[in-house]
């Protein structure tokens, strides 16, 4: 594509500041998301399986801080707008200290298998996916297993932590499924925002991540943290937690991080790569 010939009335320095307001393009957006994919899917898998542990670890921050805001404002009418806020507090974290978050990789590794389709891209996707999604519950069953019985978070906010998890058992396990396609959407659109984000990284990450916790849509990492919670707790059975919480959250996710949203944001480069 020829490049469009600068107005000659602009100084030097005016047309600087025009290349730097100028944003990326969704190709070039794409290149630097399939880089990082490709980055990724060549880690060892113990440093994938680590890295996942941690982000399961931190993720549960996710629902102990917007516990903390639950238990701060129980007398105030603005408890139930603000308490998510503390809902981003995990993403913030994983995302921003480059953890192995399942959802981030529904797209990242994918845009690498979708421009070059072989058996051994696909087998290093499934082999990623099945690491850093294992690794994921083990941080977020052990951080629920040391709220329950280690004692780690002061007894009213143990309380507060399973009253935020309990709107999960009005769900259904296909309101859980359909509850996690608009989630794993927002979640794949953080990674391909953040490279235009010049330095408004942290800003993307709470609004969307608010955004999930606002509207009562269903993160498979974060939301393992609250069945965890309750299923320790007696709340629900493990069959129920698993089945009808963990599953469908996942299922849900992956439509909507890869079958939609990575999908779509191929088909717009297809064309042009």
């Amino acid at each position: 594509m020829p490049k469009s010939e600068p107005i000659a009335g602009l100084t030097r320095k005016e047309r600087n500041e025009v290349t730097d307001r100028l944003g990326l393009r969704s190709l070039q957006v794409f290149e630097i998301v399939r880089r990082e994919g490709v980055e990724e899917l060549s880690r060892p898998v113990n440093s994938l399986f680590w890295s996942g542990i941690a982000a399961g670890l931190a993720l549960s921050l996710s629902v102990y801080c917007t516990a903390f805001i639950h238990q701060a404002l129980q007398e105030s009418q603005l408890r139930s707008l603000l308490e998510g806020l503390g809902y981003s507090v995990g993403f913030v974290i994983v995302i921003l200290g480059r953890l192995q978050l399942f959802t981030e990789n529904t797209i990242t590794v994918v845009l690498p298998v979708l421009t070059d389709l072989n058996r051994f891209k696909i087998q290093r996707t499934l082999r990623l996916w099945g690491v850093v999604f294992a690794a994921n519950m083990i941080g977020t069953s052990a951080s629920a297993l040391v709220a329950i019985l280690g004692g780690i978070l002061p007894p009213e906010q143990l309380v507060a932590a399973l009253e935020v998890s309990r709107h999960l058992l009005h769900y259904s396990a296909l309101q859980v499924l359909l509850y996690g396609i608009p989630a794993g959407f927002m979640v794949a659109s953080i990674v391909w925002l953040i490279p235009s984000a010049k330095g408004g990284e942290f800003w993307i990450i709470v609004l969307i991540t608010y955004m999930i916790s606002l509207g009562g849509l269903t993160h498979v990492v974060a939301g393992s943290t609250e069945w965890f919670l309750l299923a320790m707790a007696g709340d629900c059975s493990w069959a129920h937690a698993i089945l009808s919480g963990i599953l469908p959250a996942l299922i849900g996710n992956v439509i909507g991080g890869t079958g939609l949203f990575a999908l779509i944001t191929y088909a717009q480069v297809k064309d042009e790569i």
